[in-house]
């Protein structure tokens, strides 16, 4: 798996930084639906466009690490 992985959900380019992530699995209880930990505990896309787009960002932004980022259709980064 790529240490950079990014899906389009709600207009934005969600971000997960597999180099940063440390698997507090956070992400995941706010938005079990887009989010999950792989067998090695670093976290992975399920669906981010399954949740709305609140819940989206919540779950990104209190990522402790900053590995999970929002970027809008313009590029400019609206999380962390």
């Amino acid at each position: 798996m790529q240490d950079i992985d990014e899906r389009e959900a709600h207009g934005w380019r969600v971000r997960i930084d597999r180099t940063l992530c440390v698997g507090f699995g956070d992400c995941v209880e706010v938005a079990p639906d887009a989010f999950d930990l792989d067998s090695e505990g670093i976290a992975i896309f399920i669906d981010p466009g399954a949740v709305d787009a609140v819940r989206l960002r919540e779950a990104c932004d209190v990522c402790p690490v900053d590995a999970l980022m929002i970027f809008d259709n313009e590029g400019q980064q609206i999380v962390p």
